[in-house]
């Protein structure tokens, strides 16, 4: 906020001037087309890639701009996963409207949640969510009669894209799914962040008991960023389902909230492009360390998040940031 009162004394010029396409940024998402070309056998990995960082995204929203700390996000990611993957089973496999059923549905959920998660702050924060993932995991184990519990979802069946792209081996029609939605979820939340609503965001995240007196609801303002932020994570679920036709609890483990918050710490919080970076880092790191050593690749994540957190306490783009002397 106070580069706002140096820089300009109007804040919505200062919105504008932030939320202009940066050269960097183009040249970001051009590049995100390489894999087309250069890397073709890597595509599904790509795919991965970008549904990852979808989800780093969402979660991005919660915990680097409203300051909402959570270990518990792959609820949503597998509340939208599972979502697509039981309308697909009961006969409605157009992928489309499918992610955007899961998407609503993860969150609708979000919203009912966060009349929970405004309550409490801190370490209870961080245990609410953290509840939260444990129950979803253990309610979709046990009622496997519905969610298939360890075997994972049978039956499974996207349609082609379009009715005429289909999801190949390759990856090519994945990777392209996949990627136009990391492109339209940045989208939306770019222009979320750069708007006086994510001005508002800002200021919770660094003092939230001075926003009730400007007169900001801050309450309002944390459910509808989470409610939003669920139904962004269940759309990237949706389309790890989608892609793979495949859906197991794996999608609403603990193990995949840590690891899109270590995705985040690597690239940088409250940047957007941070969690992009990170889930880009890290996929890559897992899938060239599990091929030299399958049991022990984890290690070395905790060694380069080690190093990474040491010099570079804001992440890889708050990094690299400060040593171009700009501010965030």
């Amino acid at each position: 906020m106070s580069e706002i009162a140096r820089n300009s004394p109007d804040p919505r010029l200062w919105l504008k001037q932030r939320s202009r396409w940066s050269i960097v940024e183009i040249a970001f998402w051009l590049a995100a087309l390489l894999p087309f070309f250069l890397f073709p056998a890597y595509l599904t990995l790509a795919s991965q890639i970008a549904i990852a960082a979808l989800f780093a995204v969402s979660v991005d929203l919660v915990l680097g701009y409203a300051g909402i700390v959570t270990l518990g996000h792959a609820m949503f990611f597998g509340l939208g996963a599972y979502a697509a993957g039981l309308i697909s089973k009961a006969g409605w496999g157009e992928p489309l409207s499918g992610l955007v059923m899961a998407g609503v549905f993860a969150g609708l959920v979000g919203y009912v949640a966060s009349f929970i998660i405004v309550r409490v702050q801190h370490l209870a924060l961080i245990m609410i969510t953290l509840g939260l993932g444990i129950l979803s995991y253990e309610l979709a184990n046990a009622m496997s009669w519905l969610t298939g519990g360890t075997d994972g979802l049978q039956g499974v069946d996207t349609w082609p894209l379009f009715g005429a792209f289909e999801f190949d081996l390759w990856g090519k029609t994945a990777y392209s799914y996949a990627l136009a939605g990391l492109f339209i979820g940045v989208m939306v939340c770019r222009r979320m962040v750069h708007s006086s609503f994510g001005l508002a965001l800002r200021g919770i995240r660094e003092n939230v008991r001075r926003m009730p007196a400007i007169g900001s609801d801050y309450r309002a303002h944390l459910q509808t960023v989470y409610a939003i932020s669920a139904a962004i994570a269940g759309a990237a679920g949706a389309l790890l389902t989608q892609t793979t036709d495949t859906v197991s609890l794996d999608v609403l483990s603990f193990q995949r909230s840590a690891d899109v918050v270590v995705m985040l710490i690597l690239g940088g919080t409250g940047r957007l492009y941070g969690g992009i970076v990170g889930a880009i880092i890290f996929l890559v790191a897992r899938d060239q360390l599990a091929g030299i050593n399958p049991q022990y690749w984890y290690f070395w994540i905790g060694v380069l998040l080690m190093v990474v957190v040491l010099v570079m306490p804001s992440g890889i783009l708050g990094g690299l940031a400060r040593l171009a002397g700009k501010r965030d």
